[in-house]
């Protein structure tokens, strides 16, 4: 079972907003997932990231691959 951490969107039309989880690479984007580990709200200025650290080390340590974006808001959270 390969485990991404990616980001699920749950905003509305031209309103975008993100739940950062963790899911089996098979499912849909927007579908069934692991774990919510983060939000993400790009609309707001400076955009807001909240990324329990804790869930996200040990999924990584599990395993869990993140994607290209997660893995850039996560290095921008730990800042």
């Amino acid at each position: 079972m390969a485990v991404k951490i990616r980001l699920k969107r749950i905003g509305a039309k031209k309103a975008p907003f993100y739940r950062i989880v963790v899911a089996d690479s098979r499912y849909p984007r927007d579908g069934r997932f692991i774990e919510e580990i983060g939000t993400y709200d790009p609309t707001k200025n400076p955009s807001a990231i909240n990324v329990d650290a804790e869930k996200a080390d040990k999924w990584i340590k599990n395993g869990a691959q993140p994607t290209e974006t997660v893995k850039k808001l996560l290095k921008y959270a730990q800042q």
